[in-house]
């Protein structure tokens, strides 16, 4: 029963702790835009000539890989 001494407020100030984590993390924007990120992977430019991709050595077409 001692124990109960000890896991009260323990208890108490954890979630304490917690409360002010989340406070800050909500005051800081943390969930300020929830879908926003989402939506910008999907509507991401993909074109073919939108960004040069450099090429590697031995990747065209036209040139066999070493024997």
């Amino acid at each position: 029963m001692e124990i109960m001494y000890l896991l009260v407020p323990l208890s108490v100030v954890l979630v304490f702790v917690i409360g002010v984590v989340f406070w800050m993390s909500v005051r800081g924007g943390q969930f300020d835009d929830l879908e926003g990120p989402a939506y910008r992977v999907l509507m991401d430019d993909d074109k073919p000539g939108a960004a040069p991709v450099p090429d590697s050595p031995g990747a065209a077409a036209d040139e066999s890989p070493p024997r």
